[in-house]
């Protein structure tokens, strides 16, 4: 592969039936672009782990991916009311989902933790009130 793809989704809040399209998109690409299986897995599993994240914490958002030869960017953006502790909610087991998200098999607190696990790189800025964005890249 020897130029950049760019994909783009919109993820809307609270529709769990659409929940992981995005993810399961750019994984079918990757596998279409001969990407290793190692990155392929990772990378969907930190997206999937992100867009969760919007449906379940942030009423829906954004997120870009960039695929070059080098590397998988993804940068998932909302409005939601941002995380009021970063380091707390990179604590495994630690959530904020109700006890409806959890009973629908969400919220267990391995969405965060697992994003910076499964990619090479993550950074969070967020803003309680305004929102979140959250850089994360896996390299190839």
């Amino acid at each position: 592969m020897c130029m950049t793809i760019k994909m783009h989704f919109d993820i809307s809040g609270d529709d769990f039936t659409r929940a992981g399209e995005a993810s399961g998109k750019v994984k079918s690409k990757l596998k279409q672009l001969g990407i290793s299986p190692d990155a392929v897995r990772r990378t969907a599993i930190a997206l999937y782990e992100g867009e969760i994240n919007l449906v379940i914490h942030a009423g829906g958002g954004e997120i870009d991916v960039t695929i070059s030869p080098e590397s998988v960017e993804m940068v998932l953006s909302d409005k939601g009311p941002g995380i009021a502790d970063v380091e707390k909610a990179m604590t495994e087991g630690f959530s904020t989902a109700s006890e409806n998200i959890r009973s629908l098999g969400f919220g267990a607190g391995m969405g965060l933790p697992n994003m910076k696990k499964y990619s090479d790189q993550m950074k969070i800025d967020t803003k309680l009130g305004v929102g979140t964005t959250i850089f994360m890249k896996v390299n190839l």
